[in-house]
């Protein structure tokens, strides 16, 4: 066989591979084709993206889930507690510029700091209804509270005169009911912390000082706004 005849006949043995190339060519197109009219489901794609993604990167797909667990959304907007020595630095300003709030009394005590509001001038008799200047007022404080971290209760008292004339049956009721409505004010004043309401009806009221008939029922008729030196749970 000579140099001609060898060239030929290689040249016939790779012949189908022109052939084959076409028909691959040939079907690529009808898929792509085929792709292009089809509707892409994104949820499905997304998971396929993902799944590559993992595949081919993983350290960067350990890395940001690494981040996220300790760089989270609590972790952003979590706000710290407050001194109280100096929070009530900060309230007692507060509530000497307000012509209601002049009138409550804030007591430092060891664990706490308490906001002592007359119930007298938040709540016509016997109703657990805030009147407009209260709720003005307590809108205002609830811009300072909201400012800080602090856990904070809301406390409902009474004197332990019973109600009558009232939807409310018994003084445990009534003081529940203004707590409620105090922490609802301040809610909606924008503090986003857990607020703990309870009502206490008079059962406190033998620990009140030893003053004046008159003035010691008022102060038995009161709303504390309690706040903790610890930081409040969402």
């Amino acid at each position: 066989m000579d140099d001609d005849d060898f060239r030929m006949e290689s040249k016939q043995g790779v012949a189908w591979m022109i052939t084959f190339t076409d028909l691959v060519s040939l079907m690529l197109t009808f898929f792509v084709l085929l792709f292009s009219m089809s509707n892409i489901k994104v949820d499905r794609w997304n998971d396929v993206i993902d799944a590559l993604s993992q595949s081919l990167n993983p350290s960067s797909t350990k890395a940001e889930a690494s981040a996220t667990s300790s760089f989270n959304i609590e972790t952003l907007f979590r706000k710290r507690a407050i001194n109280l020595d100096y929070l009530a630095s900060v309230l007692t300003d507060a509530t000497s510029k307000d012509e209601l709030l002049m009138n409550s009394r804030l007591l430092r005590m060891e664990d706490r700091l308490v906001i002592a509001l007359p119930g007298d001038l938040l709540f016509e008799p016997g109703k657990a209804v805030l009147n407009d200047g209260a709720k003005k007022a307590l809108f205002n404080l609830g811009g300072v509270l909201r400012n800080v971290g602090n856990r904070v209760g809301i406390n409902g008292h009474t004197d332990p005169s019973p109600p009558s004339g009232t939807a409310y049956t018994s003084n445990w009721e009534l003081s529940m009911g203004r707590a409620t409505a105090v922490a609802n004010t301040l809610k909606r004043s924008g503090f986003i912390e857990e607020i703990t309401s309870f009502g206490y009806a008079d059962s406190h009221y033998t620990q009140l000082p030893d003053i004046d008939a008159e003035k010691r029922q008022a102060l038995g008729r009161r709303v504390d706004i309690v706040v903790f030196p610890t930081v409040g749970e969402f």
